[in-house]
C-alpha cells in the first residue's frame, strides 16, 4: 500500500513538472521564438553566416539602402551612400551589432509565431523598414569628417527622430578590405562610435559643471567672478597645475563659459565638490545607457570621481579632463533637454515597418519625455550657450543658423595633434528643432575643426528639411 502511495506521489510530481515544462516552453516560444529562429546555423535564414533574404531598409525619403534581389542582399549602388550609412544599416554578417539589419532581423525576415519563417521558404522577402535617417545627410556628414575617425549625430529634439548618424572609419560592404582587421586605418570599423563610443568630453563637460553650479548655487553664481592668470595652482605642486587656454583676467560666470576658462571652471568644480558633481552627472543620465527605438542600447558613460578625490582631480574633472568618459548619444540627449525646456525625449531611428505589398504594420515604440533639468535651468544654460556663439565663436561661422553651442578640445595624451575635437549644441529654431554632436578624433581644435564640420552638416539639415 505504501509502495503504491509513493509511486502515485512520484507520478503526480512528474505530471506537474511536465505541465510546468510545457508552460515554460510555450512562454519561451512566444517571448523568444524570434531569437531561436534567427541563429546563424538556421539554413532557412542564413547561408555561410550571411542573411539570405529580408525586407528592404529605406531612409526617410524612401531611398533603398539594402534589399533582397534574386535571393541575395544587395546594397545601394552608390559607394558614398554605402559607406556613410553602413553603421546604420549593418554589414552582411552582423559584425556591426547595432545595425538595423542585425537588431531588427526577425522583423525584416517576417518571422511570426504562427508561420515562423514561412515567408522566406515561400519566396517572399519579409517586411520592409523605413528609417528616420536621411541617407544623403549622412553622406554629407561622413564627407565632412574628411577621413578622420569619429562620429556625428543630429536629432529632432521635439520628436526624438534621429536624422543623421554616422561613424568613421567605414568600409565598402561590397568590397570588404582584406586588411580590415589588421590595418590601423580601419581600427574600430565595426564599432558604431555614436552608440558605443566613449570619449573624454573636454570643455563640452563645462555644460555639466554649469548645470551643477546653477542647481546648487542658484543666482549667486552670477555674482561671483574669477581671475584667470592662465595657471591655476591648486595644491602647490607644479606638475598638476590646471592650465588655461589663454590669460583671461577677470571673468564672470557667463564669460567663463564663453571663453571656456579652465581656471574659473576648475575653481567652480572644486567649490562644488566631487559628490555634487557626481550626483549631477548621474541625474543627467551620462552614466546610463540610452535606448534607441526600444531595442538599441548605447554604452554607458564613466565618471569614477568619488568623495575622496583630491581637489586637483576634482578641478580637472570639472573642465572635462581626467578619467571621465562620455557617450555621444548621452551628451546629445542632454542637448535635447536644454533645448526642450529641460525635457529629453525618447530617441528613435525606425519610422515604421510595412509588408512587401506596402501595408504599414503600425509598429510603434515607446515614446516619453524625461525632465532632466528644470525649465529655468534649461533656459539659463540655453542663453549662455547662445552667448558662446555670439560673444566668442562668431555668428559669421554659422550663417543663418540660430545656434547654441559649446566646443571642446579633449587631450588624450601629450601630443596636441592627437586631441579630440568636439562641438555640441542645438538650433534654437522652432522650424528646425535639431540638436547635434560632432566628435572628430585627432581633430586638434574643437571650435576650428568640429565647429566647422557642424556648420556644414547643419546647413545641409536646414536645406533638406
Amino acid at each position: 500500500m505504501k509502495m503504491i502511495t509513493r509511486r502515485g506521489i512520484i507520478l503526480w510530481l512528474l505530471s506537474v513538472l511536465f505541465i510546468a515544462g510545457l508552460i515554460f516552453m510555450g512562454y519561451s516560444l512566444v517571448e523568444e521564438g524570434d531569437v531561436w529562429v534567427m541563429k546563424y546555423f538556421n539554413s532557412h535564414v542564413y547561408n555561410d553566416g550571411k542573411l539570405l533574404a529580408a525586407g528592404s531598409i529605406m531612409d526617410r525619403d524612401g531611398v533603398v539602402l539594402v534589399e533582397t534581389k534574386d535571393g541575395d542582399r544587395v546594397y545601394n549602388d552608390s559607394l558614398g551612400l554605402r559607406k556613410a550609412n553602413l553603421h546604420v544599416v549593418g554589414d552582411m554578417r552582423g559584425f556591426i551589432s547595432t545595425g538595423v539589419q542585425s537588431v531588427y532581423e526577425s522583423e525584416l525576415v517576417g518571422y511570426n509565431i504562427l508561420s515562423g519563417v514561412y515567408g522566406i521558404d515561400s519566396g517572399k522577402n519579409g517586411n520592409d523598414v523605413k528609417l528616420t535617417i536621411d541617407a544623403e545627410l549622412n553622406r554629407t556628414a561622413y564627407n565632412a569628417l574628411q577621413g578622420r575617425k569619429g562620429t556625428i549625430g543630429v536629432v529632432n529634439y521635439k520628436t526624438g527622430d534621429i536624422v543623421c548618424m554616422i561613424s568613421a572609419p567605414s568600409f565598402d560592404v561590397n568590397d570588404v578590405p582584406r586588411d580590415l582587421d589588421t590595418n590601423e586605418i580601419y581600427e574600430g570599423a565595426y564599432l558604431n562610435r555614436f552608440l558605443s563610443g566613449l570619449y573624454t568630453p573636454g570643455s563640452t563637460f563645462k555644460i555639466v559643471t554649469t548645470i551643477c553650479a546653477l542647481e546648487n548655487m542658484g543666482d549667486k553664481i552670477f555674482k561671483d567672478d574669477w581671475t584667470c592668470r592662465r595657471i591655476l595652482d591648486v595644491d602647490g605642486i607644479k606638475e598638476d597645475n590646471i592650465i588655461c587656454n589663454d590669460y583671461h583676467g577677470k571673468v564672470d560666470f557667463e564669460g567663463a563659459l564663453a571663453k571656456s576658462c579652465n581656471s574659473a571652471y576648475g575653481e567652480i568644480a572644486i567649490k562644488l565638490g566631487a559628490d555634487k558633481l557626481k550626483k549631477t552627472v548621474d541625474k543627467l543620465g551620462l552614466t546610463s545607457s540610452v535606448s534607441v527605438s526600444g531595442k538599441i542600447s548605447s554604452t554607458a558613460g564613466r565618471f569614477p570621481l568619488d568623495s575622496k578625490a583630491a581637489d586637483t582631480t576634482v578641478g580637472w574633472t570639472g573642465i572635462g579632463q581626467g578619467d571621465t568618459l562620455i557617450n555621444p548619444v548621452s551628451m546629445l540627449r542632454l542637448m535635447c533637454a536644454i533645448a526642450n525646456d529641460g525635457k529629453a525625449v525618447s530617441f528613435n531611428i525606425v519610422d515604421d515597418f510595412s509588408t512587401q505589398a506596402g501595408k504599414a504594420l503600425g509598429v510603434t515604440f515607446k515614446s516619453d519625455e524625461t525632465q532632466l533639468i528644470s525649465s529655468e535651468t534649461a533656459a539659463t544654460v540655453k542663453k549662455m550657450m547662445r552667448n558662446n556663439v555670439v560673444a566668442e565663436y562668431g555668428q559669421n561661422r554659422y550663417p543663418g543658423l540660430e545656434i547654441c553651442a559649446k566646443s571642446g578640445t579633449a587631450e588624450v595624451d601629450d601630443v596636441s595633434e592627437h586631441n579630440t575635437a568636439l562641438f555640441t549644441g542645438f538650433l534654437d529654431d522652432p522650424d528646425h528643432p535639431y540638436a547635434f554632436i560632432v566628435v572628430a578624433e585627432k581633430g586638434q581644435y574643437g571650435l576650428k575643426v568640429a565647429g566647422s564640420i557642424a556648420n556644414t552638416v547643419l546647413q545641409a539639415v536646414v536645406e533638406q528639411d
